[in-house]
């Protein structure tokens, strides 16, 4: 069997995949800021991770994947200025830090299974491992890499000549563009907080004592403490958004290979593209915001959105727009229809006139995860007239494992819909006005709709209905 290539950030180019132990695979991925909604960038950056994670398995690997929930210590800045984004939330809704991180984790958790994602074997929280973190700062101020300023303990990059490497860095254009900000007493506007110290004037919800004074950790210390405690102080591969590159995993790196002395900390790097927004990154602080929730008011299924995400290759920027969003929904119904007639075929698949296509998807996957070149191949055997009903049914549900759409549950049309002239009627009036983009009207009765207990189904056919 041909050899497993991923892109690697930290060498610049793609390399074959070889584990550090045979058969297993760790992977850990940065998972939500949870102070508020996750927007659908956030939705495909998880979908990234899922798709390796689910790719590994097919291959036969034990996978190990670690997803941490930030819930202290993320500032408002990619730096180490202004508020923690956990307390400022907090005070805005009236509410404790731990009330709002657990909402906003239960509702990030409820997305992934929306959109089909496999569990993480561990989904630690950082405010769960503030000892490790400390811990951590412990190994690095003993090393000599940290000192001590007004606001907290800083680790100092000079103490790391290969800092630049993970991202490519220059560090005086970045810090020119105001990337990185500049607080008062740091030796070089990079040099990172491990530790932040708490204001005596200022009541916080989260603080604790620790040896350097009360306070709370900084956002970078957190992943490196928790993905060395679940998959060791050296692991396969780490993944997570590009933007995070430059700043967060560049910091990982230094505190990891100085305090655990490893080089490298983590052998692959993986970063996905941004979801592109009306020509813009899409971001909380931009007001560009879409969640999926958003999404489903629309009339479309977060499946649908999953089908979106594996139309680009995750290195590429993937704009998302209405349009796009509509002929995702589109062609993923076709598919759900497709797979549905299938699911019910008879007989016994031929593996021999099943090999070439199993081939050609295993190709695609195993090159950097081509999704759209392994949705090609599946829709050339959902379409195929010379393979048989079973040989389709067989493979489908084979790529399905990979590429995670649920066609093992693929409802026909018409399976359990109903009728009624009023209802219909209404259902008319919605999908008229979604064509006029006059949504207020469209949302108006799909609400009434649901508080009558009627569930809105998107079907190739259009949409159908039945009472939940």
């Amino acid at each position: 069997m041909s050899s497993i290539f991923f892109y690697n950030t930290r060498t610049r180019k793609k390399e074959a995949f070889r584990s550090l132990k045979e058969g297993r695979a760790g992977i850990y991925t940065c998972g939500p800021t949870v102070y508020g909604p996750q927007h659908i960038g956030n939705v495909r950056s998880q979908l990234f991770a899922d798709l390796l994670k689910r790719f590994l398995l097919s291959e036969g690997f034990d996978v190990t994947h670690v997803i941490n929930i930030t819930d202290v210590g993320h500032l408002v800045s990619d730096g180490d200025e202004g508020e923690d984004k956990m307390e400022l939330a907090a005070q805005r809704a009236g509410e404790s830090a731990e009330e709002i991180a657990d909402r906003y984790t239960e509702s990030w958790r409820q997305d992934r299974r929306a959109v089909n994602c496999l569990e993480p074997e561990f989904n630690p929280k950082a405010t769960d491992h503030i000892a490790e973190q400390i811990e951590l700062g412990v190994r690095l101020d003993e090393g000599g890499y940290l000192y001590r300023i007004e606001d907290g303990i800083y680790f100092d990059i000079s103490r790391f000549p290969r800092y630049v490497e993970l991202a490519g860095l220059d560090l005086e254009g970045q810090a020119g563009a105001q990337r990185i900000e500049q607080v008062e007493g740091k030796r070089h506007p990079a040099d990172f907080a491990i530790w932040k110290f708490a204001d005596p004037e200022v009541r916080r919800l989260q603080e604790w004592d620790s040896p350097w004074g009360r306070g709370f950790p900084g956002w970078h210390l957190e992943c490196s403490a928790m993905s060395s405690r679940y998959l060791g102080e050296h692991f396969d591969i780490h993944t997570g958004g590009i933007d995070l590159a430059t700043v967060h995993h560049t910091n990982e790196v230094a505190q990891s290979e100085c305090a655990f002395g490893v080089h490298p900390w983590v052998e692959y790097w993986l970063h996905n593209e941004f979801l592109d927004f009306g020509g813009e990154k899409m971001s909380k602080s931009r007001g560009n915001v879409k969640t999926l929730s958003d999404l489903e008011e629309r009339g479309y299924a977060p499946l649908a959105f999953r089908y979106f995400f594996l139309q680009a290759h995750y290195r590429q920027q993937q704009t998302f727009n209405e349009e796009s969003m509509e002929a995702a929904a589109k062609g993923h119904g076709r598919l759900v229809a497709l797979a549905a007639e299938l699911r019910v075929a008879e007989g016994v698949g031929d593996r021999a006139a099943q090999a070439a296509h199993r081939e050609k998807f295993r190709e695609a996957m195993a090159d950097d995860l081509n999704a759209p070149r392994a949705m090609a191949v599946l829709w050339d055997v959902a379409r195929s007239s010379t393979l048989s009903s079973a040989d389709r049914r067989d493979l489908l549900l084979d790529f399905d494992a990979v590429l995670g759409l649920d066609l093992a549950n693929a409802e026909a049309a018409g399976e359990g819909y109903e009728t009624d002239p009023r209802i219909d009627g209404l259902l008319e009036e919605r999908e008229q006005a979604r064509a006029n983009k006059d949504f207020g009207t469209a949302d108006r009765i799909r609400d009434e709709l649901t508080a009558e207990g009627v569930e809105l189904i998107d079907t190739p056919e259009g949409p159908r209905w039945r009472r939940g």
